[in-house]
C-alpha cells in the first residue's frame, strides 16, 4: 500500500502509447467518475471518524489494494478526480453566485406579498366597516320588507282562497245551466269534478272552505238525484221521444195504409181515409199523454218551454210532411186551454225579457253584424235591434197556428208590450248619450228605432196580421173599447194593429233627429260668426278680380258642415241621413237668408261674392245627396238671383212690382227671373239691399 501523502502528487506521464482501456470515451469517464464518487462517499460513510485522510485511505485501499498491477489505474483516477474537482468548483461558484439573487428575489417577493397583505387587511377593515354600516342602514328596510312580504303572502293566501270559491261557484253555475237545458250527463260530470276537488281539499286547514265545498257537493248531489229519480217516475222528461215516435210510426205505415188498407176501404165504398184515421188515432194518444204530463211541468219554466217547443215542431212536421188537416184535433188545442195558455204567455214573456236584457248588455249590442258588407248593411241595424225583431218573429211563428183568434190576439198584445218595453229601454240608453248626440252609440240607437218601425210597418201589410186586425176589429166592436173613428180606420185599413207602436217609435226617431240637427246647426252658427261680419258693402267687383275665390271667412262654416255630413253619412242609414240633411238644409237656408243676407247691404262685388260662395261652394256640398241641391236652398238661391240682377233688369222688376202690387203680372215678372218661393214684399226688401243703383237725381 502507498503512503497517504503520496496520493496528491500527480503521476508521471508515460512516454509510451496508451493501451485500449485508456482510450475510452468521455461518457465512460463520467460514469466511472460518478461511480467512484459514490463509492468514495460510501467508503467515507463506512469509516468510524469520517475525516478526509481516512476516506482517502479507504478509497485507495479499495481501488488498489495489495495488487501492484492496479497502480496503473492511478493516472485515470487522478484525472477523474481532477475533473470532478473542477466540476464541483464550478457548481460551488454557480451556486454561490445564484443563491444571493434567489434570496434577493424571494425577499423582494416576500416584501411585496407583505404589502399586498397589508392592503388586503386595510380593504378588509374598510369593507367590514361598510358592511356593518350598510346593515345598520338597511335594518329598518329589512323590517319593512319583511312585513310587506308577510302581507303579500297573506294576500296570496286570501287570493288562492277566493279562487277556490270562484271555481266552486263557476262549477255550480255550470251544473245549473246543464240542468236548465236538461243536459243531465254533463251536469253529472261537472259534479264528479267538484267532488274530486273536495277530495283534494281534505288536507287543507281552511275548515270553512272545506265546509262550503262539501255543502255545495251535497246540495247538487241531492238536486241531481231528485231529477234522475223524477225521470224514472215521469217519462215526460223525454217532451220529444214519444212525439218523434208517433211521427216515425206514421211515416213507416204510410205505404202500407195507402197500398193495402185504403183499397179495401175503397172497395166497400167507405169514405174513410186510412192514413188520416191512423194519424188521428195516434194523435188521441198524444193528447192523452200531454194532458197527463203538462200539469206536472207547469211550474218548471225550462221544461215547460221545452215541451212547447217540441209540440210546435211536432205540429209543423205533422201538417207539412204528413198532410194532417188543421180541422182535426191537434196539440194546439191542448196548449190553448186556459191554464196551459196563460202559463205559456208568462213563460214567453219571462224568457223574452231575459233575452232583451242579454242582448242590450252584450258588447256587440250596438254593432251591426253586416258592417263590412255594404250591400247588406244599408239600414246599419245594430245587433240588439235585429235580435229583438228575430225574437218577435219567432214568437209569431209559435202562436200562428193557434185555433182561435182570441188566443192569437193575446199573443199579439204580448208582442206589442215587448216592443214598448224595448222602446223604453232604447230611450233610457239614448238619454245617457244625449250629450254625445253625434256619437256612435246615439246613431246606433237611432238606426235601431228606425229599423223596428220599418219592420212593424211591413208586418202591418202581412196577411196574417191583417187577419188579426179584422179579428181585433170584431173584438173591439163587441167590447166598445174604441171610438167609431178608430173602428172606421181599422175597418178601412187606414191604420194597423201596430200603429200605436209605430207612432211612438216615429216620435222618438223625430226627437233624436231633431237633437242631432240642432247640435250640428249650433256648430255651424258658431263657425259662421266671421262670415256674418263680412264687409259686403266694400268688396271689389268681379271685373276687378282675376279669379273669384271662396271667402276666407266662409271656410270654417263649410269645413264644419262638410265634416259633420261625412260623419253622419257613415253612422246613419240612408233614409235617416236623408231626413237629417234635409232638416239641416231647411234651417240653414232660413239662417243664411235672415241672419246674413237680410242683415246686410251689398254692393256689386259683395253680391257677386255671396253668389259665388253659395252656388260654387255651399250648394255643391249636398250634390252627393241629390241632383239639384240648390232647390233645397230656395230662399238663398232666389236672394242671390235678385242681388245679382243687372241694373236694368232690377230697375224694371222694381217698377213692375211697384205698379202692380199683388197682381198676376207681378208674379209673372218674378217667375221670369227665376223667383218662385219669395213673396213680393221679400223681393222688394232684397232689391232695397242693393247699393249699386244708378244716380237718377232723386
Amino acid at each position: 500500500m502507498l503512503p497517504a501523502g503520496e496520493i496528491g502528487e500527480p503521476p508521471v506521464t508515460p512516454c509510451c502509447s496508451e493501451n485500449g482501456d485508456q482510450k475510452k470515451n468521455l461518457k465512460e469517464k463520467s460514469d466511472i467518475s460518478i461511480a467512484a464518487l459514490v463509492e468514495n462517499e460510501q467508503v467515507c460513510e463506512g469509516t468510524d471518524n469520517g475525516d478526509l485522510p481516512s476516506c482517502v485511505s479507504a478509497f485507495i485501499e479499495k481501488e488498489v489494494g495489495n495488487d501492484l498491477k492496479s497502480l496503473k489505474k492511478l493516472d485515470k483516477l487522478i484525472e477523474q478526480m481532477t475533473e470532478n474537482k473542477m466540476q464541483l468548483e464550478e457548481q460551488v461558484l454557480t451556486v454561490s453566485s445564484e443563491i444571493p439573487k434567489r434570496i434577493h428575489t424571494a425577499l423582494k417577493k416576500a416584501e411585496e406579498s407583505k404589502q399586498f397583505l397589508n392592503q388586503f387587511l386595510e380593504q378588509e377593515t374598510h369593507l367590514f366597516s361598510s358592511i356593518n354600516s350598510h346593515l345598520l342602514t338597511a335594518q329598518p328596510w329589512m323590517e319593512d320588507l319583511g312585513a310587506m312580504i308577510n302581507q303579500i303572502e297573506e294576500i296570496e293566501r286570501h287570493l288562492a282562497y277566493l279562487k277556490w270559491i270562484s271555481q266552486i261557484e263557476e262549477l255550480s253555475d255550470n251544473i245549473q245551466q246543464y240542468l236548465m237545458t236538461n243536459n243531465v250527463p254533463e251536469a253529472a260530470s261537472t259534479l264528479v269534478f267538484m267532488a274530486e276537488l273536495d277530495i283534494k281539499l281534505q288536507e287543507s286547514s281552511c275548515t270553512h272552505l272545506l265546509g262550503f265545498m262539501r255543502a255545495t257537493v251535497k246540495f247538487w248531489h241531492k238536486i241531481l238525484k231528485d231529477k234522475l229519480t223524477r225521470q224514472g217516475i215521469y217519462p215526460y222528461f223525454t217532451p220529444e221521444w214519444y212525439l218523434a215516435q208517433v211521427l216515425l210510426w206514421i211515416g213507416n205505415h204510410t205505404q202500407f195504409l195507402d197500398e193495402k188498407i185504403q183499397p179495401i176501404l175503397d172497395k166497400v165504398g167507405s169514405s174513410v181515409n186510412a192514413r188520416l184515421e191512423f194519424s188521428r188515432g195516434l194523435m188521441m194518444l198524444i193528447l192523452e199523454k200531454l194532458a197527463a204530463d203538462i200539469p206536472c211541468l207547469l211550474y218548471d219554466d225550462n221544461l215547460f218551454c221545452h215541451l212547447v217547443d217540441e209540440v210546435l215542431l211536432f205540429e209543423k212536421e205533422l201538417h207539412s210532411v204528413h198532410g194532417y188537416p188543421s180541422t182535426f184535433a191537434n196539440c194546439m188545442h191542448i196548449l190553448s186551454e186556459e191554464t196551459c195558455f196563460q202559463r205559456w204567455l208568462t213563460v214567453e214573456r219571462k224568457f223574452a225579457l231575459q233575452k232583451m236584457d242579454s242582448m242590450l248588455s252584450s258588447e256587440a249590442a250596438w254593432i251591426s253584424q253586416y258592417k263590412d258588407i255594404t250591400d247588406v248593411d244599408e239600414m246599419k241595424v245594430p245587433d240588439c235591434a235585429e235580435t229583438f225583431m228575430t225574437l218577435l218573429l219567432v214568437i209569431t211563428g209559435k202562436y200562428k197556428n193557434l185555433p182561435t183568434a182570441s188566443r192569437k190576439l193575446q199573443f199579439l198584445e204580448l208582442q206589442k208590450d215587448l216592443v214598448d218595453d224595448f222602446r223604453i229601454r232604447l230611450t233610457q240608453v239614448m238619454k245617457e248619450e244625449t250629450r254625445a248626440s253625434l256619437g256612435f252609440r246615439y246613431c246606433a240607437i237611432l238606426n235601431a228605432v228606425n229599423y223596428i218601425s220599418a219592420v212593424l210597418a211591413d208586418w202591418a201589410d202581412n196577411v196574417f196580421f191583417l187577419q188579426l186586425q179584422q179579428a181585433a176589429l170584431e173584438v173591439f166592436a163587441e167590447n166598445n173599447t174604441l171610438s167609431k173613428l178608430q173602428l172606421g180606420q181599422l175597418a178601412s185599413m187606414e191604420s194597423s194593429v201596430f200603429d200605436d207602436m209605430i207612432n211612438l217609435l216615429e216620435r222618438l226617431k223625430h226627437d233624436m233627429l231633431t237633437r242631432q240637427v240642432d247640435h250640428v246647426f249650433r256648430e255651424v252658427k258658431d263657425a259662421a260668426k266671421l262670415y256674418k261680419k263680412e264687409r259686403w258693402l266694400s268688396l271689389p267687383s268681379q271685373s276687378e278680380q282675376a279669379v273669384m275665390s271662396l271667402s276666407s271667412s266662409a271656410c270654417p262654416l263649410l269645413l264644419t258642415l262638410r265634416d259633420r255630413l261625412l260623419q253622419l253619412e257613415q253612422q246613419l242609414c240612408f233614409s235617416l241621413f236623408k231626413v237629417f240633411w234635409q232638416m239641416l238644409v231647411e234651417k240653414l237656408d232660413i239662417y243664411i237668408y235672415q241672419e246674413i243676407i237680410l242683415a246686410n247691404h251689398f254692393n256689386e262685388g259683395g253680391a257677386a261674392q255671396l253668389h259665388f260662395d253659395m252656388t260654387r261652394n255651399l250648394f255643391p256640398l249636398f250634390s252627393h245627396y241629390c241632383k239639384r241641391p240648390e232647390n233645397y236652398f230656395k230662399h238663398v238661391k232666389e236672394a242671390c238671383i235678385l242681388l245679382n240682377l243687372n241694373v236694368g233688369s232690377a230697375l224694371l222688376l222694381r217698377d213692375v212690382l211697384q205698379s202692380t202690387s199683388g197682381q198676376p203680372p207681378a208674379t209673372a215678372a218674378l217667375n221670369e227671373v227665376g223667383i218662385y218661393k219669395l213673396a213680393q214684399q221679400d223681393v222688394e226688401i232684397l232689391l232695397n239691399l242693393r247699393t249699386n243703383w244708378p244716380n237718377t237725381g232723386k
